[in-house]
């Protein structure tokens, strides 16, 4: 039964994804991200039927293995594009590690600034990084890893659907400037928004999560305690 049932919910949100690729590629407006409009559907839909997340997870947890290998796979367009990456290497180095102190400090001022309490502030912190490791920094500081999940979302949504409206309005051309932008401001979900624009942005958001994910490893604690103390 528990197979059936896993097989049956990775069915329905390949369907799902599908679906929603199909209208995003003839209507091509960023807020119809299939990442987006799935995971919205998929909500709707469990809700409507009255699926606990304990059910759903018996296929979901199946998906969420593939993260891993989808991760590394990132790494075929990095080396094909790695030329680009040591010629630049400064400008990229620079870039995403001024873009991840900026995401960070607007983040913690904002939310000070509005009076949230310090375990929103701290969950909040590393809203600008991959999941994983947003989720252990929060955890380490203090703060609430099932915030840090939804904040770490906006920031990936948010970024992805925003993104190309800035990129137009700046007429950012370079496929290496949009990569850093999309992969510094919205992690996985930037770096899968920067497929639409070619290998050499993947390459570059790839290389902008890994550093993002690094520095900000580093960063975060010393920006909470420069905050708090």
């Amino acid at each position: 039964m528990r197979a059936l049932l896993a097989i049956g919910f990775v069915l329905m949100n390949v369907l799902i994804y599908l679906l929603m690729s199909m209208l995003y590629k003839r209507y091509r407006l960023p807020v119809l991200l299939p990442a987006l409009t799935a995971t919205f559907t998929v909500v709707v839909l469990l809700m409507g039927f009255q699926i606990s997340y304990e059910t759903y997870m018996i296929g979901g947890d199946w998906i969420n293995r593939l993260l891993g290998p989808a991760v590394v796979s990132l790494a075929y367009p990095l080396y094909k594009q790695r030329h680009v990456l040591w010629k630049n290497l400064p400008a990229i180095l620079g870039g995403t590690v001024t873009g991840l102190l900026v995401g960070m400090f607007s983040g913690l001022l904002m939310a000070a600034g509005l009076g949230f309490s310090k375990l929103y502030v701290l969950s909040i912190l590393p809203k600008s990084i991959t999941t994983a490791v947003a989720i252990q920094i929060s955890s380490d500081l203090g703060g609430d890893s099932s915030l840090t999940s939804v904040f770490v979302m906006i920031a990936g949504f948010t970024g992805a659907i925003g993104g190309p409206y800035i990129i137009k309005l700046f007429r950012i051309r370079g496929e290496s400037g949009i990569g850093i932008g999309l992969g510094t401001a919205s992690h996985a979900l930037g770096t899968a928004k920067a497929l639409e624009y070619g290998e050499e942005s993947v390459s570059m958001s790839s290389v902008a999560m890994t550093v993002c994910a690094i520095v900000g490893s580093i960063a975060g604690p010393l920006v909470a305690w420069i905050m708090y103390h």
